[in-house]
């Protein structure tokens, strides 16, 4: 790619550090912060095999993602994304959805771009990837000129920044007018559970990581336990509490209700306790129902074209509104 084209994209070009763009490297906002070290400290220690197909986490997300979007088959979204010359996957992490587009389209420019210091290892990882650049920034409040995406893809992101509708006006500011957007929202819980999750976004604030490791472990000990006891129980349904009624597996009627303890036999120890650090580390987590999910999207000048729906999220593809003359 071109360092002329790349240098159209900011609006004053920032400077380069370890093969990465520096925009920002702090926010103004105490939860922000907070939230950037947590990832900072989640990506350092998750473990990377050589080869991102090699990661059986990494092929989850990746058939997830399809799933997310509307996209049929890896097939389809490669002959999507290679009609769209510049794309930001805003909030990259470790860079491997990033570089995954990269090679679905190697004649498109991938931006990656995170506030936490994973960047770094993304940039180390895939320097050799010619039509991917790295960028470390707040993807609330970007460097990016108007108009400079065709496609933005914010994967289980949005719901981590200040503030999630500023975010969104800001990707409808830096796209094109024929411009896409994928992103993802947490879903609201039932009430006990809200309540607790509210409880520990102040409290993470103050434990260490070795704290936060700590009660991740524990809770991934309690859901495997309850997992394997095996028990299924009839609930009530008690509509006041967000409840819902039925047959329900023991440890999946805890984890829904009152407290993320969350295990997953298929992926293992380490990537279930990763989950759940990941859950109560970061301050800022924002939780939406359906309507405040696409009310947020459309008031920030996006229209929804496709929506997905499972207990833990929101998900959905969107087109910039067109302009009333």
């Amino acid at each position: 790619m071109t360092m002329q084209l790349i240098k159209t994209l900011f609006k004053s070009t920032p400077h380069l550090e370890n093969g990465v763009y520096i925009q920002s490297v702090d926010s103004c906002y105490e939860n922000q912060n907070q939230t950037n070290d947590a990832f900072s400290e989640k990506w350092k220690s998750l473990h990377q095999s050589e080869h991102d197909r090699e990661d059986s986490w990494k092929v989850m997300q990746f058939e997830w993602y399809l799933k997310l979007y509307g996209y049929e088959s890896e097939e389809i979204l490669k002959q999507y994304i290679q009609s769209r010359k510049i794309i930001l996957d805003a909030g990259c992490g470790l860079g491997y959805k990033a570089a995954w587009f990269s090679e679905l389209a190697p004649d498109s420019l991938i931006i990656c771009m995170d506030f936490s210091d994973s960047i770094f290892e993304a940039a180390k990882r895939y320097e050799n990837r010619r039509n991917m650049v790295f960028v470390k920034g707040d993807i609330a409040n970007t460097c990016f000129s108007d108009r400079a995406f065709d496609m933005i893809s914010c994967d289980q992101v949005l719901h981590h920044t200040e503030s999630p509708p500023a975010t969104l006006k800001e990707f409808t500011r830096i796209t094109k007018e024929t411009g896409i957007l994928n992103t993802y929202v947490y879903a609201k819980k039932a009430l006990p559970r809200e309540l607790l999750d509210d409880h520990f976004r102040k409290a993470s604030k103050e434990f260490s990581h070795d704290e936060v490791w700590a009660l991740s472990e524990q809770l991934t000990q309690l859901g495997k336990t309850l997992s394997d006891l095996n028990i299924t129980i009839e609930i009530p349904d008690i509509p006041t509490l967000g409840i819902k009624g039925g047959s329900q597996d023991l440890q999946r009627f805890i984890y829904w209700n009152f407290i993320k303890c969350f295990w997953n036999k298929n992926i293992g120890w380490d990537d279930s306790v990763s989950a759940n650090f990941d859950w109560y580390s970061p301050s800022n987590a924002f939780r939406y129902n359906r309507e405040e999910f696409l009310l947020m999207c459309e008031e920030a000048g996006w229209s929804n074209s496709f929506l997905h729906s499972e207990e833990a999220c929101w998900s959905g593809c969107f087109s910039k509104k067109t302009e009333e003359v």
